[in-house]
């Protein structure tokens, strides 16, 4: 069998056997609980909130808006921990020793964050579709772009996930760089409210970045067509929306293998052991 063939394959296995693992897991079971909880319980806390003149309900702009900031913050931090984590405990040096054995690694971490997504989708979205009126989409045209925004967000994360989890020297440290901007990032991209109640200097930075733009491409499924009216720029800007993805996905699939190439050259047992004591100092 071709070795690139084979590492494919490994990788696939090697995501989908994460995969079932963490669906068996009591704690990331409880994780998606308590965040579907959470979404669930601010949509109706702030179920009568004044929407302006945009016939909406709160519950409808914010469910995709939210659905966005919650993919970023999966596809971003959930790979760099991994990666960091795995580089302490000696996956990395391991899969670095095999045959095409980073790219298998790679093709798990694709496959694993991906399908991670699905109970996070499901455990929100039936719940919201029951409770709330008006949130699901219309018409099947809809599916289809919540599922096109999806692919699309998913290829322009992942990415920045692993480059984060490249460059951080520990996985303590991915809190304090990556946690924080993406935060920040859903925040003033309309995560919670919308943009348009921001300043203007604010709105102009949370367009450079995707997380906006998702936001702006998932609304346009979810929400009627006349909805577009309400938006910043009075359009549900597709294409822009597209581009400016893929633009994003284009960037970071050029970067994220020599970021990831660079730190698996430096991988070692000796660098494996001086960031597991730098991990139990930073416990202590």
């Amino acid at each position: 069998m071709n070795p690139t063939t084979h590492a494919f394959k490994v990788g696939l296995r090697r995501g989908w056997r994460a995969t079932v693992l963490s669906m068996k897991s009591p704690q990331d079971q409880v994780f998606y609980v308590v965040m579907a909880v959470g979404v669930l319980v601010y949509m109706f806390w702030n179920r009568n909130a004044d929407m302006g003149d945009s016939g909406l309900t709160f519950p409808q702009y914010a469910l995709p808006s939210m659905l966005a900031g919650l993919i970023v913050f999966s596809l971003v931090m959930g790979p760099a921990y991994e990666l960091t984590l795995e580089r302490e405990d000696g996956t990395l040096l391991r899969a670095k020793t095999l045959p095409r054995g980073m790219l298998s690694y790679t093709v798990g971490q694709v496959v694993y964050n991906s399908l991670g997504l699905v109970p996070m989708l499901v455990i929100i979205l039936i719940p919201s579709f029951i409770m709330f009126d008006g949130v699901a989409p219309a018409e099947a045209s809809g599916w289809l772009r919540i599922g096109g925004f999806i692919l699309l967000g998913l290829i322009a994360l992942l990415p920045l996930g692993i480059i984060l989890g490249a460059v951080v020297p520990n996985a303590q440290k991915v809190g304090t760089w990556g946690m924080m901007p993406v935060v920040i990032l859903s925040i003033t991209s309309g995560a919670l409210f919308p943009i348009q109640q921001l300043w203007g200097w604010v709105q102009g930075i949370a367009q450079v970045f995707p997380v906006y733009w998702l936001g702006l491409g998932l609304r346009s499924g979810f929400l009627p067509e006349e909805a577009a009216a309400w938006e910043l720029h009075g359009s549900w800007l597709t294409t822009l929306s597209v581009g400016v993805l893929l633009g994003w996905a284009a960037l970071g699939l050029v970067v994220a293998p020599r970021v990831l190439s660079r730190m698996a050259k430096r991988q070692s047992g000796s660098a494996m052991q001086e960031a597991k004591e730098q991990a139990g100092q930073w416990i202590k």
